[in-house]
Order: C-alpha cells, then structure tokens, then sequence
C-alpha cells in the first residue's frame, strides 16, 4: 500500500484535509522491525504508537499458568497502541511483536499530543477512532463468551485473512481461546 493512501485510509474523517493530512504524515518516522522483535515491550513505558504499513504483529500476555496468549492481531492499515502506557504512562501490560518483518509509521506520543491539541480535526478523529476501539473490544468480549469457536474462527478468516494465511496456528489458537488440537478439528471441518 502507498503511504498517502495508508494514512488516507487510517487518518479517514470529514475534518481531516489534504493538508491536515500532509501535517500529520509530517511527525510520523519510518521504521522496520524484524521477525520476533518487540515493538512494545510489556514492563516498559511505551512513548509512541505505531501505523503498520506491511507485515504482521500480535499482542501477547502470559496467563497465571505461564501460557503465552494471543490477545490480538495486528495487520497492514492498523494502528498499534498500548493505551494504558501511552496514555497513563504506566508500563505496558503486554508485549507486542513482529510475526514477520514489519514496516511502521512510529508517532510519538509528544507529536500526538501536539496534533491533537493543535488540530481539532485529529481531535474529532481520535474520538470517534478511540470509540471504535472500545466498541470492538467490548463485542470481542462478548463474543469469547456468546459464540462457538468455530464462528469466531469464520469471523477472524472473513475479517483478517492475513492471520489465517501468516500466523502460526498455536497463536491463533490461543487467540480463539482454544487447544491447538480444536483448531485443527475447526479449520478441518471448515474446509471438507
């Protein structure tokens, strides 16, 4: 994807103009990241949020167990965040790593604050991207409980198909909430 379009696409609001636009491509930096590095490192502060231009990142936690679990999936045109550390300034509570090489537009948060503060079209545009985000956190929590793992399996290859196609399957699995065995007998029964 080309970087004008990348950020039309993220930075999409009625407010936000081409040069309200060129100023915000303006404060991001260009960065990569290989395979198995972390972008957000879980006990650290986290000063900047990333725009994924290529590539595949995915959150992480380990659970009372010691299990490694998948708590979300980042594709091309997504933004990478740690809210809390970003934000409230207190350490990240998961890690966030490159699945595969990646591409970022890193921001800081001292710009974002800036652009925010200085532009009411970013303003109006974190809003209403920040309403999404709880949105969907809330319908993904719903959903771990309401629906089978075989529909939201369905829902993840409908809506990120790139996951399927590039992650390995022990992270989607945890992802879904299941064995790695039950997402073999899923994705079996899926494609007969």
């Amino acid at each position: 994807m080309q970087d004008n379009a990348l950020f039309k696409q993220v930075y999409s609001h009625p407010l936000i103009t081409q040069d309200v636009l060129e100023g915000i491509m303006a404060k991001h930096v260009f960065k990569r990241y290989e395979k198995g590095e972390d972008l957000i490192t879980i006990n650290k502060s986290s000063n900047h949020y990333f725009l994924l231009k290529e590539g595949l990142a995915r959150s992480q936690v380990i659970d009372y167990k010691g299990n490694d679990i998948t708590t979300q999936f980042f594709i091309p045109g997504n933004i990478i965040i740690a809210p809390l550390a970003l934000f409230k300034k207190i350490r990240a509570i998961e890690n966030v790593s490159a699945l595969t090489d990646c591409e970022v537009w890193e921001l800081s948060f001292s710009d974002f604050q800036n652009l925010f503060e200085n532009n009411i079209a970013m303003a109006e545009w974190g809003r209403l991207w920040m309403a999404e985000k709880i949105t969907e956190l809330k319908l993904r929590s719903i959903e771990m409980i309401t629906e089978d793992a075989t529909t939201r399996y369905k829902k993840l290859l409908k809506n990120k198909p790139e996951v399927i196609q590039r992650a390995p399957l022990k992270h989607i699995a945890t992802y879904l909430g299941v064995t790695d065995t039950s997402l073999s007998r899923i994705r079996k029964n899926i494609f007969v």
